[in-house]
């Protein structure tokens, strides 16, 4: 389903305010861009004066020095001047932009994390990318550019007017005729560009997605039909943007056409005025040079009228990005060293615990989870089975409070969760996701995600564990070696997530099926950490392979969001339907695992 067009992107005073919201932090800086390009501007409508000056000299047979160098003076200062508020207007756009993008990485990596994926990634990245792009001319550049046009436009008339009012008359006529003109074609040049760049933003985000899943594309022999969905928005972004080319051409040679014809009959009724005596030939030359010079501001102010409707349209979709729900308390970077230490809980008190909780994934939808207690004790290995959709992983969205409950409450230490932060409960927790997926960077920076203070011999204990350490020290580049989703396989990758969780030595560890793309021989070395794990702390595991979850001291099944049943092996087998029906399903009798 693809979001509505947006209307006509009209210069109103609130989506004014939106643009200037990031521009403002520079202002001081735009103050002296925009005087800069005045002085500049100044200098370039002095030009035609000292030139009607160099005639008269010339005509009275006066000395051509001081007009001479008064020249020369305007082009060195006036060079010096557009240099520096050039690389002003560069720089001050860069930063701008850096800004924009920084606020928008940390606003994605501090919301909560339904807020952030309801969209599609490409999007956002798109948003942090090509968006931003257009702030750089629109916020920084577009309104000194803008302002210092229509002093240009008005000080070039008001200079001509001094010249000769007839040929001003003349000249004011044709000017006022392409305004006219490029009022009514404005508006439609910047609403093509702005649902070109919308289809642009879907375009990034509908490839995102089938590039992650390019083997299923392949498979499904799809290619065709994926590259086609795809294309349909680049299709559709290139209409939109040879729309708003078309309606430029036509603006561009009604704007060019008109100045011509205005300089034509200057010409003309120049020479009849020159002829009558009533205008001289240095004048005439010298209001000709405006004439020739009034293209400029035309079309500076065109040009940043449509740079400041382009990034008014996309500094309405970063600012979008602020609606984003966040993190109460992001908390700061983890701690080099060891955890702090805290006030020792009794140990009889659960490490976990949830109590009748209920969740839902947006509001007034059906709740994932219902009426949920659990109790998780500081030693041991709880396991979590049932069916899909069951809630299982939604459990897990609680614990590490992704997802806030829509009742009931969950306790840490005896103590609820909204008396600890997002920070001090993941302190105490380390979880290993499913579909493990990799961290950008290496093999170290991956392990020390969650504690980078820890020692290359620590890493090497937690890759003996998971039995990776062979082969990372085969490597060329060991630890240092670059990863990427294709570098490594499933089960490296879950063996990589496992070392990073035992690298937190955490209270309680959390896996998300954390052997499921294992071998047999890896996976019992694997079992062996989960055992040593459970003898020191807690272990959570949500199983979708009942062979990881035998030994557990306690397995909970869960069916449509409630607890059904909890107990052990044994004792389930027995009195659970469910949970003996997922035990036959994968071929485990009662009689193969007692023996």
């Amino acid at each position: 389903m693809t979001a509505p067009e947006s209307t006509s992107p009209k210069l109103s005073v609130p989506r004014l305010r939106i643009l200037w919201s990031f521009a403002r932090p520079h202002r001081r800086a735009l103050v002296l861009a925009l005087v800069l390009a005045l002085v500049g501007s100044g200098m370039g409508l002095a030009t035609p004066m000292v030139t009607k000056g160099v005639l008269d000299a010339l005509g009275g047979s006066q000395s051509l020095r001081g007009p001479i160098l008064a020249l020369l003076v305007l082009l060195v200062v006036g060079s010096a001047v557009m240099y520096w508020q050039w690389t002003l207007l560069g720089a001050l756009g860069e930063r701008v932009v850096l800004g924009a993008r920084e606020s928008m990485v940390r606003r994605f990596l501090r919301a909560t994390v339904p807020a952030v994926t309801r969209r599609p990634p490409g999007e956002l990245v798109t948003r942090v990318t090509s968006d931003t792009v257009l702030l750089h001319q629109a916020a920084t550049g577009a309104p000194v550019g803008l302002i210092n046009a229509v002093v240009m436009l008005f000080g070039t008339l008001i200079l001509m007017g001094v010249l000769d009012l007839v040929l001003l008359g003349t000249v004011a006529a044709a000017v006022a005729v392409v305004g006219v003109l490029f009022a009514v074609l404005m508006p439609g040049i910047a609403t093509a560009q702005q649902r070109a760049q919308d289809h642009l933003g879907r375009l990034g985000g509908n490839l995102e997605g089938a590039l992650r899943a390019i083997r299923t594309v392949k498979a499904g022999r799809a290619e065709d039909r994926t590259a086609e969905r795809i294309a349909a928005d680049a299709r559709a972004s290139a209409e939109h943007g040879v729309r708003a080319v078309r309606r430029e051409a036509l603006a561009w040679t009604i704007a060019v056409a008109g100045i011509q014809l205005a300089i034509i009959l200057v010409l003309g009724v120049g020479a009849w005025r020159v002829s009558e005596g009533d205008l001289e030939v240095s004048g005439l030359i010298a209001f000709l040079l405006y004439a020739f010079g009034l293209m400029d501001p035309v079309s500076e102010l065109s040009q940043n009228i449509t740079a400041l409707q382009s990034g008014i349209a996309a500094a309405e979709r970063i600012r979008e990005t602020d609606a984003l729900e966040s993190e109460s308390d992001p908390g700061p970077e983890p701690d080099s060293g060891p955890a702090p230490v805290r006030e020792a809980a009794a140990e009889d008190t659960p490490v976990l615990e949830l109590r009748d909780v209920s969740a839902a994934y947006a509001p007034g939808a059906d709740p994932a989870v219902r009426g949920v207690s659990l109790v998780i004790p500081r030693h041991g290995h709880t396991a979590i089975v049932g069916p899909s959709g069951a809630g299982k992983t939604t459990l897990f969205s609680l614990v590490l409070r992704f997802l806030e409950p829509t009742g009931g409450e969950l306790l840490l230490d005896g103590r609820p969760y909204r008396d600890h932060s997002h920070d001090e409960i993941r302190s105490r927790l380390a979880y290993v996701e499913q579909d493990t997926p990799v961290v950008p960077g290496t093999i170290r920076d991956n392990l020390l995600l969650a504690r980078p203070g820890a020692t290359d011999a620590e890493l090497r204990r937690v890759l003996r564990e998971v039995r990776l350490a062979e082969k990372v020290d085969a490597l060329d580049e060991g630890l240092d070696t670059p990863l990427s989703g294709a570098a490594v396989s499933g089960g490296e990758r879950q063996r990589i997530a496992l070392a990073r969780a035992l690298l937190r030595t955490p209270d309680v560890l959390l896996l998300d099926e954390a052997t499921a793309q294992l071998d047999g021989l890896t996976e019992a070395a694997v079992q062996t950490c989960v055992r040593a794990r459970a003898a020191a702390g807690a272990v959570v595991t949500i199983a979708h392979r009942l062979s990881t979850v035998i030994d557990a001291d306690t397995i909970v099944v869960m069916e449509a969001g409630r607890v059904r049943a909890r107990g052990g092996h044994a004792e389930l087998l027995a009195t659970d339907t469910l949970y003996r029906e997922l035990v036959e399903a994968l071929r485990i009798t009662a009689d193969t695992q007692a023996a």
